[in-house]
């Protein structure tokens, strides 16, 4: 047995009528993702407190997971009659049935940062007993390690934190940024993140590494400031962001910014100048760390 992917092109004020109709219409699962993703137009989707909620991509891929052997042209037509939405752009795959749990931790072997440093998928045993050992699962939030702005992060956390410094993780997604700075040796750990997802998934995943940090959404995130602030998001976000991150780092701390592509670097940097001496970027394939110190 398999199945058939289908994917269609929407704007954003259909997407949600063309995701909703087509599960009504008798598909196993349906999906919005972002059709820039991974540009550099990708149009990041956050709220911050006091923010409207969240809303959709203008340029979306309404994604439908359908039987083997469906008739998708009387599906599409039916679609269009429902909606009311006219000559739709589709494409479609035939995916072969198979073990989905073996793939997906095939896909998923120990990651190396440094040679002190890895991350092992509870599957998996640890290459370097003797390492900094993040255990860590794919999960429904970001950040699994295999990622160059993850890797870029926690490489800096690695030869940036000390045993006596507080660090806030903002954009936690996972956990594993702040996992890694209180394995580290890190004082204080806080994460916090707009997902109550994420906010899950990293109290789980610092149980699961047995390490001590807070995790916070957003607008319950307590005040003060932190010796290192680190946040793995879209350069958009981080933009908007800047007087916040700037405001919660401590005089003479250190800030680490990823999620940006080389292209954005310039522009991000020139953002952040007013309150940190930056230092020269690092890349990893089209992807870029930044840091700076706090003046």
């Amino acid at each position: 047995m398999g199945w058939i992917s289908l994917k269609i092109e929407a704007q954003a004020d259909n997407a949600e009528l063309l995701s909703d109709t087509l599960m009504e219409l008798g598909a196993l699962s349906a999906s919005i993702e972002d059709a820039n993703a991974e540009t550099p137009d990708e149009q990041p989707i956050f709220g911050e407190p006091g923010d409207p909620p969240p809303g959709i991509w203008n340029q979306n891929v309404v994604s439908a997971l359908l039987e083997e052997g469906s008739d998708v042209p009387a599906l599409i037509q039916a679609l269009e009659q429902e909606t009311a939405v006219s000559q739709l752009r589709y494409s479609t795959e035939v995916i072969a049935e198979q073990d989905w749990v073996r793939a997906t931790q095939s896909q998923f072997a120990p990651i190396r940062i440094r040679d002190d440093l890895w991350i092992v998928p509870t599957w998996h045993e640890a290459p370097n007993q003797d390492a900094l050992n993040i255990v860590l699962d794919p999960g429904l939030a970001f950040g699994t390690g295999s990622h160059p702005t993850t890797h870029l992060c926690l490489a800096w956390l690695a030869d940036t934190v000390q045993s006596h410094v507080s660090v806030l993780d903002y954009g936690c997604g996972s956990g594993i940024l702040a996992i890694a700075a209180s394995k580290l040796g890190a004082e204080r750990v806080i994460g916090v993140d707009i997902d109550a997802q994420a906010i899950q998934s990293s109290v789980y995943n610092a149980e699961q590494n047995q390490v001590s940090a807070d995790f916070y959404l957003a607008d319950q995130l307590p005040g003060g400031q932190f010796d290192i602030v680190v946040a793995n998001i879209l350069s958009s976000a981080l933009s908007v962001l800047a007087p916040a991150l700037a405001s919660a780092c401590k005089s003479g701390g250190q800030i680490a910014l990823s999620g940006i592509l080389r292209e954005q670097a310039e522009q991000v940097s020139a953002i952040y100048a007013p309150w940190f001496d930056m230092q020269a970027p690092v890349f990893m394939d089209s992807w870029v760390l930044l840091t700076g110190s706090k003046r």
